[in-house]
């Protein structure tokens, strides 16, 4: 998603990925093991694992670690989560989907309530914004793989419906019931990609300047923080000074 492609590409530069990176490998491993605990524990036979897998890899999730917690979802112990899917506003009447995997839905609707409040959002009903998305597939590469014309060509071939490269990376759209056979495809040509997955794609997306495109982006990174939290879509690009500001 453009905004949320954008907004990861400004938190990478300001290194905050690496000051996080335990927080991030347990939400990696939440879902692996969820994943696991859904479906087979083989990657192979189990679309969402894989991709679960696909995404720690390229965080550099030590091996051990993912086979730690694909074991878990076997185990009797192994703790019960909830896909719980949060709606809402965030700055500028951006549109917010949340995603979160959780153990005490009472915390987590509280907790993602008062992010939106405290930074300039109010949190809607279930489907209140999801219409202004699609659900589909997305194939993603690192921008050195290919050029923008290598990897669309690539990608249609590969029987794709849209692509999107920026500075940030090659982004592939696939329905959703196509996106196992495409990321294979892609896959053979031009590697592991650092994601594969079923996302929530904006039909639209709104401009924003530095005052509502701070807050928004602060609403985003205060989400993303929260250990229930696993993913955070809004439709929204932010300007090219704020960019720069963000950036610097």
């Amino acid at each position: 998603m453009a905004g949320h492609s954008q907004f990861k590409n400004i938190m990478h530069r300001k290194g905050r990925q690496d000051a996080a990176r335990s927080k991030l490998f347990g939400k990696l491993a939440r879902e692996i093991t969820v994943s696991a605990k859904l479906g087979l524990p083989d990657p192979d036979m189990n679309a969402r694992l894989r991709a679960a897998i696909i995404a720690a890899r390229a965080e550099n999730m030590p091996k051990d670690n993912i086979e730690r917690a694909i074991k878990k979802a076997q185990g009797s112990d192994a703790e019960t989560y909830d896909e719980v899917r949060y709606e809402g506003y965030g700055p500028g009447g951006v549109a917010v989907i949340v995603e979160t995997l959780t153990d005490n839905r009472n915390r987590t609707a509280s907790d993602v309530r008062s992010a939106f409040s405290k930074n300039g959002g109010n949190l809607a009903e279930t489907g209140a914004v999801s219409f202004m998305f699609d659900r589909v597939g997305m194939v993603e590469f690192a921008p050195q793989v290919a050029d923008a014309e290598a990897m669309f060509e690539a990608a249609l071939d590969a029987g794709a419906d849209d692509v999107v490269s920026s500075d940030a990376g090659h982004e592939i759209y696939v329905a959703q019931d196509r996106l196992r056979e495409v990321a294979k495809t892609l896959e053979a040509k031009f590697g592991e990609p650092r994601k594969a997955a079923v996302v929530w794609k904006p039909q639209n997306t709104l401009t924003l300047q530095d005052v509502d495109g701070e807050k928004l982006l602060r609403l985003i990174e205060s989400l993303e923080d929260h250990d229930d939290v696993q993913n955070v879509y809004a439709n929204f690009e932010v300007s090219d000074a704020l960019v720069a500001k963000m950036s610097a």
